[in-house]
């Protein structure tokens, strides 16, 4: 029986978002029902509002979730009803020529619920965000979203995995391959460069250089493991990094977010031979410049961090323990807890800077 719950509907463009009653359908082949406990805020969420993704309304937002799986369809057998589940937007196929050569973080034909979940007054089908739609009491998706993870850990904590948490702890260990030893600069302390400074400290790095233009992202940077931060809105950052790391630039420089000016800053900071990463996400209008004498003359490798390369069934079970273990603390990155009815209010505390992350209890 299809069931009906409430859940957070962006209308048209930036228009206010609303509750509305949705239509979730049952399980089909390869699809399951997913009760939630605990989805994140996140930019992209304001990015569909705004109808920076796609022009697809309404919206069911919400995708940095985790929650219990209430039903599965046929032929579903990695997850089972009652697992505790982290929701991830990219859902490998197992069959693409990247999974095929043991690749497969680079998935080129992640999957999503064939079904669409409704508009219950109307019929109309929803668009839901990366494939999730979690700003509801339950979503349907395809069950290889979902990834079984240790049900001790706070579910508001583990959603976070789902996207920005995973994003920027992936762009340094997996992506930028940060080592024992190695100095690291981030560019940009939201949820994202945190997470990534976070990464770099479990990874051993001996320096990590937060670079931001607002004193209170670099006082939280320090608690994710920062040693040392820059105010780029008073300090030359390429300069100030080269200070840092001995006149020589940063191993590792990971971009967070999304800008040709901070991606400069980004690659004449890093060391020769060092890495750029790019993790924050551009808009479709932006473009980069830079002397191709100095791209080849630096040498090294310039990389774009999808989803921090991870593959979600190795790295969310992986994060989950390190947490339960006490030496990745993901309740930090929790500013504040709310309700399905306060989404609208976080995205304008979001936009100004005032919390890392809001999270939804439902």
């Amino acid at each position: 029986m299809a069931q009906e719950v409430r859940g957070v509907i962006a209308p048209g463009k930036d228009e206010p978002v609303r509750i509305e009653t949705i239509v979730v359908p049952d399980p089909g082949p390869g699809e399951a029902v997913v009760s939630i406990q605990a989805c994140g805020v996140c930019h992209t969420d304001l990015h569909y509002k705004q109808g920076g993704i796609s022009d697809e309304f309404p919206f069911l937002l919400g995708h940095e979730a985790a929650g219990v799986v209430e039903s599965v369809g046929a032929g579903v057998t990695d997850v089972a009803p009652g697992d505790f589940v982290i929701l991830n937007w990219r859902a490998v196929c197992g069959k693409c020529r990247a999974c095929l050569r043991g690749r497969p973080w680079y998935c080129f034909d992640t999957h999503n619920a064939e079904q669409r979940m409704t508009l219950a007054s109307t019929g109309q089908e929803l668009s839901p965000a990366l494939g999730i739609g979690a700003f509801a009491e339950k979503t349907l998706v395809a069950a290889g979203q979902c990834t079984k993870v240790d049900p001790a850990v706070p579910a508001q904590a583990a959603g976070l995995l789902g996207c920005g948490v995973m994003a920027g702890i992936g762009a340094a260990i997996n992506t930028g391959n940060v080592g024992r030893g190695d100095t690291v600069a981030v560019i940009g302390c939201g949820g994202v460069g945190d997470a990534a400074i976070a990464g770099s400290h479990l990874a051993g790095a001996a320096k990590v250089i937060a670079v931001d233009i607002d004193d209170r992202k670099l006082e939280t940077a320090r608690g994710m493991g920062a040693t040392h931060t820059v105010n780029s809105r008073e300090t030359d950052p390429v300069e100030a990094i080269r200070e840092l790391t001995g006149g020589f630039g940063a191993d590792v420089v990971i971009e967070a977010v999304g800008r040709p000016e901070t991606y400069r800053q980004a690659f004449y900071a890093r060391d020769l031979a060092g890495t750029v990463v790019l993790v924050g996400v551009p808009t479709p209008e932006m473009k980069l410049e830079l002397p191709l004498l100095d791209v080849f003359g630096r040498g090294g490798s310039l990389k774009s961090s999808w989803y921090g390369d991870c593959l979600p069934s190795r790295d969310f079970p992986m994060l989950v323990d390190l947490h339960l273990q006490g030496r990745l603390d993901l309740d930090k990155f929790v500013t504040e807890t709310i309700r399905l009815d306060e989404v609208e209010q976080a995205f304008e505390r979001m936009h100004a800077g005032d919390v890392l992350r809001s999270v939804v209890v439902l």
